[in-house]
């Protein structure tokens, strides 16, 4: 299972707390997110029991199963879960089950309880003393899990392995977030050397609590220095940056650079170490503190990319605690699974073919207004005489947007505001231009098209019987160029 390499989005380190367990009765529940591999101690009892490294509940004498309520440190979405029952051999549980749901912000336990939980993952056997691997096919951002154990028994350690899902939806559009942290999507890809400690430290969202929970290399002995590479969890423009050296006293690297660039998507590992990407130095070679926050702003003064990934070079060796990349993020770069129904409804509303907001989609995040206008022109290029239909089909007659509020709601009122030029219109017109619309129908087979914003009723009428005469294929190009200027203003209000 290849879900394992990603994020523990449930860990301690990272903000995961358990809430609630209805028992445990012979080893405490808060085990269960702890970061250290668990152990096992022959001897050692407690004045219930045995002591285990997990959480483990009491012998159940009555009909039910044992639960325990989790907060994800980082909401997002669920690739996969690790049951891992380390030690529990005659005293593990028979089945485990996951339910999850999303409730945001600070809530009580009583309305936790009452959330709308679903199921994830569905009764599965477990072993004992074993990395209990399940994937979810789940694509939803959850905040929340219940573990259920059927009947009771001990479980060693949850790893709920997936990516983070922020909730972006009141962030201002020029406000400055964290872009490298693990919270906001940020995932530490490779770096040459984690001797003493893992490199997935750096970007962790808690501040360190000493050397181990940072990332540190060993000493180095050959010519040459230690770096790492992260991606973003937004592509965006930086303003700040922190290199935090917390508890390396006397194995700091002596100084620091940082380079950025640019890379469309996700690429494999070999291409990020290749000549074919350019990097460019953000921040110089530059001395560093023991056991100190470095800042670095004013030497970032005009800089002026949008980047999504960044290499940090310590030299020659060393240990930093915490790396942090501050900066607003790119155009509709926020949008991810939590806000993507929002963009895929904006982009309904300026055209209605699927192909269209499909491939737009596809592109997204969007650097900059210009580079959503000439995404739409490049994808309206490639659109078939289907999809072109499909589009028409969301747009009313002239003079007639009453028809078309039950079926497209909001698409209704932008066409009524763009056909406001007939809401005075005379009785006659409108009469004209109901006849001569339904003669374009019977004669084309779709419905006459116009970008009717800042026209009259009268304009629109000659227009449309200038277009009468026309071919069907004369007149599908021109209804088509329409419908790319109708798309571009919208996306220009959208904007």
């Amino acid at each position: 299972m290849d879900f394992t390499h990603l994020p523990d989005l449930a860990a301690e380190k990272a903000g995961g707390l358990t809430l609630l367990a209805n028992d445990d009765f012979f080893a405490p529940k808060e085990n269960l997110l702890k970061a250290s591999i668990p152990i096992f101690i022959p001897d050692k009892f407690t004045e219930n029991g045995k002591w285990m490294d997990g959480w483990e509940s009491r012998r159940s004498r009555k009909p039910g199963y044992d639960w325990c309520i989790i907060q994800l440190g980082i909401p997002g979405v669920i690739a996969g879960v690790d049951v891992w029952t380390a030690h529990f051999t005659g005293n593990y549980p028979e089945h485990c089950s996951v339910e999850a749901c999303e409730v945001n912000g600070n809530v009580d336990l009583d309305t936790l309880l009452a959330a709308d939980w679903q199921e994830i993952l569905s009764k599965k056997t477990l072993q004992g003393d074993f990395h209990n691997l399940f994937e979810i096919s789940s694509q939803q951002r959850w905040t929340h899990l219940r573990l259920n154990i059927f009947p009771d028994g001990g479980v060693a350690r949850l790893r709920v392995h997936g990516t983070a899902a922020p909730d972006w939806s009141e962030l201002d559009r020029d406000q400055a977030i964290e872009l490298s942290s693990l919270t906001n999507g940020g995932r530490v890809l490779l770096c040459n050397d984690n001797f003493f400690s893992p490199k997935e430290n750096l970007i962790l969202p808690t501040k360190a609590a000493n050397m181990g929970q940072g990332w540190e290399t060993r000493r180095r002995r050959e010519p040459g220095h230690d770096w790492l590479m992260l991606q973003l969890g937004v592509t965006g423009k930086i303003q700040h940056i922190e290199v935090d050296t917390a508890h390396f006293k006397g194995n700091f690297p002596d100084a620091c650079s940082i380079d950025a660039c640019r890379i469309p998507g996700d690429v494999p590992d070999d291409f990020l170490t290749s000549r074919s990407i350019t990097w460019t130095e953000i921040l110089p070679a530059t001395k560093l503190e023991a056991h100190k926050v470095h800042r670095f702003e004013s030497e970032l003064q005009g800089l002026e990319g949008i980047y999504s990934h960044i290499r940090l070079n310590i030299y020659p060796d060393g240990g930093i605690s915490r790396l942090r990349i501050w900066g607003t993020p790119s155009y509709f770069a926020r949008f991810n699974s939590q806000t993507l129904p929002a963009l895929r409804a904006d982009l309904q509303r300026c055209c209605g073919a699927t192909e269209w907001v499909e491939q737009m989609l596809a592109y997204a995040p969007f650097e900059s207004p210009e580079h959503v206008y000439s995404l739409a022109e490049k994808v309206a290029d490639d659109l078939k005489e289907a999809d072109w239909l499909e589009a028409f089909d969301h747009h009313p007659r002239i003079g007639d947007v009453e028809s078309l509020k039950e079926k497209f709601g909001t698409t209704a009122d932008l066409a009524s505001k763009e056909q406001a030029g007939s809401d005075n219109a005379s009785e006659a017109t409108l009469q004209a231009l109901a006849a001569a619309n339904q003669q374009y129908f019977e004669k084309f087979g779709f419905i006459f098209i116009v970008c009717a914003t800042g026209k009259s009723a009268e304009q629109m009428l000659a227009l449309l019987q200038e277009r009468l005469p026309h071919d069907r294929d004369t007149e599908l190009r021109i209804a088509a160029g329409e419908q790319r200027k109708i798309s571009q203003l919208r996306l220009e209000q959208m904007l």
